[in-house]
């Protein structure tokens, strides 16, 4: 009885504190000044280089929050934070609760669907899953849920007041207001880095965030969609049992090694997926914080900073074909300039597989930190002469693709997993060109264009669901239903999509066992159209049989079949001139809107940059109703197809049958499907006149 009467205080409190949360900017008194918060780690400073008017501006901008007798005071803070770390983050207004995705019965709202948004929110910024939690960073180095915690406050009283006849319109993180809308509307409509084409380089971006308009989400940071490294454990796995099949001829991956880097963030899913696929994974990681963070949490299973103790790991694993996770406590050009110099020294090719994570659509900002220089001279460099940095950092890239080249010419196999990786090296001056290539084709292809891209033809693609009671018992609930569901839906499919079946449905009933969970009880998996609409119905009669006890919000990757173009990555293997058109993106954003979604999102930037992509993500509430059932499967109907009839209009086969197939079993759907040209020489008739 006294644990539970604990027990019973602790949720009292809590919703105390959410509730005090919720009651919008804390002005009367204002809380105390605690600057930065030493026991977290922190975004490097920015350089946006601003004139006087400018800071004038952004100071401006920053106060309009707050009403003019704290203005004294606050302008004197905001100022030095800007000058000092490049943006206004607004510390003092940082909430001292330990922030997490409660339960969503806690959360002071008036409907559940604002109340899953916040919970949504709540994760993206728990400490345990955000890269720079007080600097409102999710992952990526710069992939915000917001600008500043003013905005996080707002946008939380918003959600409490909000009703099913409002909608929260959010620019760039910053929280318009509450609108009149349909309770069939989404609950929040966000966009994040709408900028005008022509002002949409990185330069810009750097000013515009220090000026608090604009903002980059990333992907799942701005549409409060991330679930931890979880999300791209699965793809990554993926990823790396087809490069096997592809590349190395084979399913079994024991002995094999993969080398790769980065352990922060997304990245810190490599050393996971590595041992879940069976091979020997090697992730260099310059910074000893996410190093140590991934090992204690069970992610990476040995680590080491003598570059010697890892060339005898890497030999040892390869004879006893054990998975291995190790993690090198250094700069990734070491390792490859090491791994060449055994090669050149012993005629013994110690790599089979070889990528890179590191967040080069950053690279001058923290994304990339270069070989000549240690993490803290690097940092001090970028924001001291951010031209010099520039220029090291190009070195460094130049030596780390002279060392990759002469690898894969040994066998090798090397592809670039959409971090830019490639388009950098390249305007680094690296040797990276593919003679005769197109604009988005480089001497090695992009993980998409080998191994991704016909997954997502066939309408494959990430798949999430987020337990909102926060019960670990929901979560293996509801991954059995997933799995089950699978299973009889595989039965009757043709060999390649059995294939993928087969893949998830390995990965959904060997989940639990990886100890993946971070954050919020969530799960991804990778399912076609058919599989995402019966897993959501199937969740939802679930929730409506009261045998998963609380709603369950759905969503999914941005980069998916429909929900990203971008030309360097998700829709490289796009052939047809259109690699630069962003209207399915922009159409699936909408169309996800009106077909039932509790709120969608849409970004300029994600993973490969700013400038670089046009993105759009999705939420969806499943609360066990009929509503519920009918809104999921037309959503995520339309959402699937809608990339799928765009990668057949560009003449991929694979979404050509796939679309075919689906035409058959939704007499309402009609594709314009494309004539191909069977004869070449009637072009070469034609064009010769």
């Amino acid at each position: 009885l006294h644990v539970l009467a604990e027990r019973s205080q602790d949720t009292v409190d809590r919703m105390s504190n959410l509730k005090e949360l919720c009651s919008g900017l804390p002005l009367d008194p204002m809380p105390s000044n605690r600057g930065r918060d030493p026991s977290v780690p922190h975004a490097p400073a920015r350089t946006p280089n601003l004139t006087p008017e400018e800071e004038r501006l952004a100071l401006r901008n920053a106060l309009r929050y707050f009403p003019p007798f704290h203005h004294n005071i606050l302008a004197a803070e905001f100022t030095q934070e800007l000058r000092q770390y490049g943006h206004i983050y607004m510390y003092r207004f940082c909430p001292l609760i330990h922030m997490r995705a409660y339960p969503i019965d806690q959360y002071p709202c008036r409907t559940r669907q604002a109340a899953s948004i916040m919970l949504m929110i709540m994760n993206n910024l728990d400490h345990a899953v955000a890269q720079f939690p007080q600097e409102l960073v999710t992952y990526g180095g710069n992939g915000q849920v917001f600008s500043n915690w003013a905005q996080f406050r707002l946008v939380m009283y918003y959600l409490s007041e909000m009703t099913e006849e409002q909608t929260l319109v959010m620019y760039s993180g910053h929280p318009a207001g509450l609108f009149p809308s349909l309770p069939s509307s989404p609950r929040a409509i966000i966009t994040n880095g709408m900028v005008i084409p022509n002002y949409s380089s990185r330069e810009q971006y750097e000013k515009m965030f220090a000026l608090g308009v604009s903002m980059y989400g990333q992907m799942t940071a701005g549409s409060y969609c991330y679930i931890g490294p979880q999300g791209i454990v699965h793809g990554t796995m993926l990823t790396v049992l087809n490069a096997g099949r592809r590349y190395l001829g084979s399913d079994d991956l024991r002995g094999r090694v993969l080398v790769t880097s980065g352990l922060g963030g997304m990245s810190g899913a490599q050393a996971k997926a590595a041992v879940i696929a069976g091979c020997v994974g090697v992730i260099a990681e310059v910074d000893e914080v996410p190093l140590r963070k991934r090992h204690e949490q069970g992610w990476l299973m040995e680590v080491t900073s003598d570059i010697e103790h890892c060339i005898q790991r890497i030999r040892e694993a390869k004879r006893s074909k054990a998975p291995l996770s190790l993690g090198y406590h250094g700069n990734v050009v070491d390792l490859w300039e090491r791994l060449l110099t055994e090669y050149e020294r012993t005629g013994e090719l110690l790599v089979d597989l070889g990528s890179d994570q590191t967040s080069l659509h950053n690279p001058f900002s923290g994304g990339y930190y270069p070989a000549q220089l240690s993490l803290h001279q690097a940092n001090q460099l970028m924001a001291t002469d951010p031209a010099r940095f520039k220029t090291v950092v190009h070195e460094s890239l130049c030596r780390q693709v002279a060392a990759i080249n002469k690898l894969s010419e040994a066998g090798m196999f090397f592809w670039d997993y959409g971090n830019a990786f490639l388009l950098e090296a390249q305007r680094a001056g690296a040797e990276v060109e593919k003679e005769g290539g197109g604009a988005t084709e480089f001497r090695y292809p992009s993980y998409v264009q080998h191994i991704m891209g016909d997954i997502f033809s066939l309408g494959f693609g990430p798949f999430r669901w987020v337990c909102t009671s926060g019960d670990p018992r929901d979560l293996t609930l509801t991954d059995d239903i997933a799995a089950t569901v699978l299973e009889e839906i595989s039965a009757n499919v043709t060999e390649r999509v059995r294939q993928q079946y087969n893949d998830n449905i390995r990965w959904i009933r060997e989940a639990g066992k990886h100890r993946m969970v971070v954050g919020s009880q969530a799960r991804i998996l990778y399912s076609d159209q058919k599989g995402r609409v019966c897993i959501a119905l199937a969740i939802n009669q679930a929730i409506a049989d009261r045998r998963v006890s609380a709603p369950v919000v759905i969503s999914r990757d941005h980069h998916d079949v429909s929900g990203t173009d971008s030309p360097f990555r998700e829709t490289s293997n796009v052939y047809d001139g259109s690699v630069f058109c962003a209207d399915m993106a922009v159409q699936n954003f909408v169309g996800d809107a009106f077909r039932g979604a509790t709120w969608v999102s849409l970004h300029n930037g994600g993973g490969v940059g700013w400038g670089e992509v046009m993105n759009g993500g999705f939420g969806l509430l499943l609360d066990g109703t009929e509503e519920a059932a009918k809104r999921a499967s037309l959503m995520l109907n339309w959402d699937v197809s809608n990339g799928v009839a765009r990668r057949c209009w560009s003449g991929n086969s694979n979404a050509y049958e796939t679309i075919q197939r689906t035409m058959e079993e939704q007499r309402q759907l009609r594709v314009t499907m494309p004539y191909p040209v069977q004869d070449e020489d009637v072009l070469d008739r034609a064009l010769q006149g």
